[in-house]
Order: structure tokens, then sequence, then C-alpha cells
């Protein structure tokens, strides 16, 4: 069985570079001609760890293609991973999953098994089938399905390899025969149902773990107020089997292609059928809110943002990944640009994206390493928690900055060991030193 794979982002390569890993021909497809022509190349688009390793280990048994009638004449089944960005209002735009059915429908000419891949809002399907409809021709044959991803960036390749569970909807024994076929060397249980309750189990699940860090980020706040410690609370309420202590991680929000687009989008979802979903209103509202509360941190222990030289440690949203989407980093840096302050900015992959996503500003600096960074700055902002800032040379630092203050964001910090060097330190949810 050769299976094909339409769109080329972060969903679709992985998608094609694993299922080649498995063994499958796969014929990748995507608009973008200079993506194609880079792939040819080894070139990848981003950074995922291992990603680029597995390509080159399965070259020759993935196609990178460009033409809609390459794609369907050589394979049986199409996975849709095109993108579903949000629209102004929250909710998704299906306009690349209508064009790809649209595409789809017009040069088909035998059975086509089409597979929703992408997180799209649930009666997608019946949309596709319908635009299938419309557009092929009376006699051919097709099916559509849907196999929701659960990818996180930065360790996507494990998650697709290694899933907790492979949730796939259909409508037909032949649909699930086909997924039994392609799934069959997966140490997971594969969850069959209808395609509705498949579209309904990836919104319902991000938007359950995007539940879970406004929840701990709640408490945060709390333990701030009283003195208590949120890690301690996050461990113990995390060895609840109930609960569980992933995603209860305070900080300074959840962001990424994922979550804030989901929970935005599961609650339009909810709004359109009549069900009262103010709980993910919630959810986001909390998570807005945490940008001001860094912010507001800055000033309480340097009083004046204006003309102060910031450190900022990370860019994109979380380690294991160069993306900055709904990254908290630019909401808080636009925050102290906008007071006039200056950000000294260092993030191991996430740079390039970066400066395409906030553009030129005098009051933004890019530096080659985190030290370079610290030179002259009055405070570290810690916005993504990556290893090497908690590696990083503490005695060194200091020497190296104007006022010894670190405001961590992601508490990515041992307190006991900055606080021997005496540092001011201002963690989230728990008690700093030196202030």
């Amino acid at each position: 069985m050769n299976l094909g794979v339409m769109g080329l982002g972060h969903v679709g390569l992985v998608t094609a570079v694993c299922f080649a890993e498995k063994g499958f021909k796969v014929y990748g497809m995507d608009k973008d001609k200079n993506r194609i022509e880079n792939l040819k190349k080894k070139v990848l688009p981003f950074y995922e760890p291992g990603l680029k390793e597995l390509l080159l280990k399965n070259f020759e048994k993935i196609h990178f293609i460009s033409e809609i009638k390459e794609l369907i004449n050589n394979t049986d089944v199409i996975f849709l991973c095109v993108g579903t960005p949000p629209l102004p209002d929250g909710k998704a735009d299906l306009s690349q999953v209508e064009d790809a059915s649209r595409e789809i429908a017009k040069n088909i000419d035998k059975y086509v098994l089409i597979v929703e891949k992408s997180t799209v809002p649930v009666k997608t399907a019946e949309w596709i089938k319908k635009t299938m409809k419309l557009y092929a021709r009376k006699d051919v044959d097709f099916e559509v399905a849907s196999n929701p991803e659960f990818l996180r960036e930065g360790s996507a390749i494990k998650d697709f390899l290694e899933p907790d569970r492979i949730v796939v909807g259909v409508e037909s024994e032949r649909a699930q025969k086909i997924f039994e076929e392609i799934y069959r060397d997966f140490n997971a249980p594969i969850i069959f149902t209808d395609i509705e309750t498949a579209e309904i189990i990836k919104h319902a699940s991000n938007a359950f773990l995007a539940t879970k860090i406004s929840f701990i980020n709640m408490i945060a706040d709390l333990c701030e107020k009283t003195g208590a410690d949120v890690m301690k609370v996050a461990e113990a309420m995390g060895l609840d089997k109930r609960i569980g202590r992933e995603f209860l991680n305070a900080g300074i929000g959840y962001g990424g292609s994922c979550f804030p687009k989901d929970v935005k989008a599961f609650y339009r979802i909810g709004e359109e059928h009549g069900v009262d979903f103010n709980l993910l209103k919630c959810v986001d509202k909390i998570n807005e809110q945490r940008i001001e509360k860094f912010v507001s941190k800055i000033k309480k222990v340097l009083w004046i943002i204006k003309d102060k030289v910031f450190a900022v440690w990370g860019l994109a949203f979380k380690p294991g990944t160069d993306d900055v989407r709904e990254a908290p980093s630019l909401k808080i840096i636009k925050r102290i640009v906008e007071e006039k302050g200056i950000c000294k900015v260092y993030d191991p992959y996430a740079m390039n994206n970066f400066k395409r996503e906030f553009g030129e500003n005098e009051n933004v600096i890019y530096v080659s390493d985190l030290y370079e960074a610290c030179k002259s700055s009055h405070a570290i902002l810690i916005l993504t928690e990556w290893d090497e800032f908690k590696n990083a040379d503490f005695r060194k630092i200091k020497e190296l900055m104007e006022t010894p203050i670190i405001i961590d964001g992601r508490n990515c910090l041992d307190v006991e060991k900055i606080k021997e060097l005496e540092f001011i330190y201002i963690p989230t949810g728990r008690k700093g030193c030196g202030f």
C-alpha cells in the first residue's frame, strides 16, 4: 500500500517520514514548490528533534511532489495535513481543507480513502464528502475517514511511532481494514469510532490539556499571594492517578500552533451547537492574563522599564522546537518595547522565526549566545526552559550583568543554587530570593 500525505507542514512531514520508517512508500505533496525542492535536497523547513536523521534514513521511500495527479495516481490513501489556522472570530479556517478536497475530487478516477489528519471541527468530514460529490465524477468511489494526530512539537517522532492510542473514525468495514493494515506494526490500542466522535476527541484532548495548564497557573497566583509553593502543589496533585503530573507546570502560559487555536475553535464549536463552553473561555482568559502578570513582576523589581536592558532567554513557545506561533515571548517583548525597554534576545533554534514574526525593531537586539545577552543587562527573563539555560555558568553571568536579577517564567532554575550566588530571583508561584 502506498500512502499519500497532502501538506508538508509540521504534521504532514512528520507523518510522511514516520510512515516511511514503518516501511511504506510515501508520496508527500505540497503546493509550495520551493519547499518541495528543498526537501528533495534534504533541507527541512523547520526544526524537530530526530526528524532530519529519520528523513535521511528513509529518503529513498519518500517521493516529494507538487502535482495532485501524481499523488492520486500513486496512492490509495491520502492523509490531509493542510493548515487550519484561526479566523479573527476564533473559528478554524477550513479553506485549505476545501481546496484539497476539491482538487482530489477533480482528479480521482479510482477508489481513494481520504483521511482527515489536521485538527478540524466536528462535521468537517461531511463537508469534505459534499465537496467530493460536487466535483468528482459520478462513478468514482471514495470514502472519508478521520485519524487525528496527537503530536507534540519537540517529541513528534516519538509521539507518532510510540503513541498512547490511535484514534480512527470510519464509516465502513473496508476503511477499517485499511487502517488495521496501516497500523498493524504499531504497539498501541486502536480506538475505532464514527467520524464525528474521532473529530471531537482531538479538540477535547487539547482543550482539556490547556485547561490543566490554566488551572495550575491560577493556583500559582494563589501560591504567590500566600507564600505557598506551586511546584510542590503540582507534585502532590500529580501523584493522584486521576490527575497526573503532566501539564501542571506553572508559568507564562501555553502557546504554539495548537492550544490557543484549538481552545478558541472548540469554544466556537460548542457555541454553534448551543452548548455552554464558557469554561474554555475562562481557560483562554487565564492564559492571556499570564503576559500582563509577568510584566507586572518586571515592574515590581525594576520599577521603570524604559531604558532598561533585558536578557531574554528563549523565544520558542516550548523547548525542542523553533516554533514561535502564539509564543508568550512575542507578547512579552512587544510590551517591553512599547515601554521603551531594550531586549537582547537569544534562542538556540527559534531566532530566525522570531525575526520574521516580530519584525525589525531598534530595541530588539539578536545575540549569538546567552552570555552575550547578559552583558550590561538589568534582568534575565527566562521565557523558554531550554536545558542550556538550566546549565549556564551563573557566576560568570552575575559578573556580566548590571544588576543580578532573574525573572523565571518557567520555574526552570534551582532556587537554592541561585540564592547562594545572591541573585534576586523571582520564579512563578513559589518563593524566590533576594527581594
